[in-house]
């Protein structure tokens, strides 16, 4: 859960530096890509925002985007109401994708605001270990790209922000 929720584009734009990189980073667990997002305050638009942190997540290095990555939940161990066999698919599926291309599988499916259904990771994952290391690779990162869209929507709330109390 992030600490940072609602803020609103212009109370976000007119954070000191510090915590508007530590709201970022709550999005995305990179300082690097968070520092220099917060660095292109102020943005007029929430599409300008989006644009700035797609532009920089595309700029990290494949190593960068690995230990990105590795931050994120895996699939088989984030929903705790999972029966045991569909816990074990997850987990070896998602340990032969791990296997096969070094990185972790990423999914942004796990981060809507709906919930998932472990069915489709599975058939996600199973499609997904027939691609080619670059054609994954880029696929990897678009989902990391959504999975910060989900987590900047929830820092800016809705348009305006919430109503202060």
């Amino acid at each position: 859960m992030l600490m940072h929720q609602g803020l609103g584009l212009e109370t976000f734009n007119d954070l000191p530096r510090r915590k508007a990189v530590h709201a970022l980073y709550e999005c995305c667990c990179s300082v690097a890509w968070a520092s220099r997002v917060a660095d292109g305050r102020s943005y007029r638009s929430r599409a300008d925002l989006f644009s700035t942190a797609d532009a920089e997540l595309a700029e990290m290095s494949d190593s960068d985007i690995d230990s990105l990555a590795s931050t994120l939940p895996e699939p088989g161990k984030v929903c705790a109401a999972m029966d045991s066999d569909t816990r074990g698919a997850l987990v070896s599926a998602a340990s032969a994708y791990d296997e096969r291309f070094g990185f972790p599988y990423v999914t942004s499916v796990m981060f809507g605001p709906d919930g998932f259904e472990p069915r489709d990771i599975l058939v996600d994952l199973g499609h997904r270990l027939d691609n080619d290391d670059l054609t994954e690779r880029k696929i990897m990162r678009n989902e990391l790209a959504e999975i910060n869209h989900v987590r900047l929507n929830r820092l800016l709330g809705p348009e305006g922000g919430w109503p202060p109390y």
